[in-house]
């Protein structure tokens, strides 16, 4: 198998240097992430001015065949597949993500948004996220997504299986199990801080609290809650299905 890893925390970050260390002793690996953190970017691509991909040794793992860019997550996993790497990858590996990636904010996360790059791309991928920013247990969760990997590559991978896990913030001899989820409901109360820069001009600083807007027990949210580590199936497909032939009823004219 080969696997290549990304992040939007920077090539830097710990969490993808745990997860270099568990990969690059079971399979090929090879890391394309973005030269500085891009968290919160979405799935951003570059058009106008040029992307550079430099090789660098990374510190725990020399060994990895391994690229910084100055891009977003989206771009990382785009040129690596389209240019740098020798071969396709046979699965993509976004993170480890420092802190949570649940409910609606995965269509904020840059740390989602790669792994959805490569099932574009036609490769199946796996984001995961660490709950607990203060004292994350990166090794923990990337034994965890190693194991799953492997169990992946076992039972055969569907191209467009993109999974998206958050590890929660328990100590790992805390974890009640892997419950398999759906995307819950995230929500911000007074999501912009209004403050006064020297000269007396009004700015806006993104922060607000959080809401998490549950109706039920099966979400991701729930899930992370309760100490469980959640697997949640994502795609990329926006489509109200359920819609379609309500508009078509409609006899919209041109």
């Amino acid at each position: 198998m080969r696997v290549l890893l990304t992040n939007d925390d920077g090539i830097f970050a710990e969490g993808l240097r745990a997860l270099a260390d568990c990969f690059h002793q079971v399979t090929e690996t090879y890391i394309v992430a973005p030269d500085h953190e891009q968290s919160a970017t979405g799935h951003a691509i570059t058009m106008h001015r040029p992307l550079r991909a430099e090789p660098v040794k990374m510190p725990l793992t020399p060994d990895i065949p391994a690229w910084y860019v100055n891009g977003t997550p989206a771009d990382c996993v785009k040129l690596a597949v389209e240019s740098l790497l020798p071969d396709k990858p046979d699965l993509v590996v976004s993170g480890i993500n420092r802190g949570a990636n649940l409910g609606t904010d995965v269509l904020y996360s840059g740390t989602v948004s790669a792994a959805i790059e490569a099932v574009i791309l036609g490769i199946p991928a796996i984001a995961v996220s660490l709950t607990e920013p203060e004292e994350p247990y990166y090794d923990y969760a990337a034994e965890f997504i190693c194991r799953l990997a492997g169990v992946l590559w076992q039972r055969g991978i569907n191209s467009d299986m993109l999974l998206n896990i958050n590890v929660p913030a328990c100590h790992p001899g805390e974890i009640r199990g892997v419950a398999v989820t759906r995307l819950g409901v995230r929500q911000y109360r007074n999501a912009f801080e209004s403050r006064k820069d020297p000269r007396g001009r009004t700015y806006y600083w993104l922060a607000g609290e959080l809401i998490d807007t549950e109706d039920g027990d099966d979400t991701d949210v729930s899930a992370v809650k309760s100490c469980k580590i959640s697997v949640t199936p994502i795609h990329y497909d926006l489509t109200n299905y359920g819609l379609i032939e309500d508009l078509q009823n409609w006899d919209i004219k041109p």
